[in-house]
């Protein structure tokens, strides 16, 4: 959401944005979980366009941000990161629902004005398991590359109760998608300023892609073969999770 954690001095913006969720802004109401009883609910990074209002960075937080952020864009393919995410994103929710998940987004077209906070409050209401936010990276430097997560610290000033749930979390998602994709792992690294994390009230977590600023990660992420790599090993971490806990 704020800023992304790629490489030094690079961060990037706020990576949530969200409109209402999916279709409307109103919010779907929540069904009885079916399938395996999980329930999922995914957070395309961004949208079409960035909304600078403020809102508050955590619940009772006088620390305010913008709503949402423009994200980042493929400097080799062209393609926006509100692009990529919304891509990922839906075929994540297909794997998913094969493996018999209940799978929400926050988001199924780019002409949304959804925050951040709304977005987490979003997962709230669907009474999500699990709070999945996909974004991308960029980087000063065409040389960085890899896949990170991003999740709060056990000292986060709102969600410090979800920290251990939520790194454990990142940590089998981050190791399935460089397994199945062969992206660098860059790790799990926390982060208590984003603005989507802090508004949660279930386990979460933020993969950075890769860099759209590198240029071979910038274009395996737009090629369909290793797209299907990416959506299975954030599957498989997502089913590595649940049978763990």
């Amino acid at each position: 959401e704020d800023k992304k954690a790629g490489s030094k001095g690079t961060e990037k913006a706020e990576p949530e944005e969200l409109k209402e969720p999916a279709e409307s802004n109103e919010p779907k109401e929540p069904v009885e979980a079916k399938g395996n009883g999980h329930v999922v609910c995914i957070d395309p990074g961004h949208q079409r366009s960035g909304e600078s209002a403020k809102e508050p960075n955590g619940p009772n937080s006088k620390t305010m941000k913008a709503r949402v952020t423009g994200g980042t864009r493929g400097t080799t393919t062209g393609v926006y990161e509100y692009e990529l995410t919304l891509t990922i994103s839906q075929a994540l929710k297909t794997e998913l629902e094969k493996r018999g998940y209940t799978v929400y987004m926050t988001r199924d077209t780019h002409d949304v004005k959804i925050s951040n906070m709304e977005r987490a409050q979003y997962a709230t209401q669907v009474n999500a398991d699990i709070y999945f936010r996909i974004h991308a990276n960029g980087a000063g430097s065409s040389s960085a590359n890899g896949a990170m997560m991003l999740t709060p610290s056990a000292s986060n000033p709102y969600v410090a109760n979800l920290a251990s749930k939520s790194k454990t979390l990142s940590q089998d998602v981050l190791t399935a998608y460089c397994q199945a994709t062969g992206m660098k792992n860059l790790g799990v690294q926390a982060n208590d300023t984003m603005t989507g994390l802090n508004w949660a009230t279930m386990p979460m977590t933020l993969i950075e892609l890769g860099f759209m600023t590198n240029p071979r990660d910038d274009k395996n992420m737009e090629d369909a073969a290793y797209q299907a790599k990416m959506v299975q090993g954030m599957a498989n971490g997502i089913d590595a999770y649940f049978q763990g806990q």
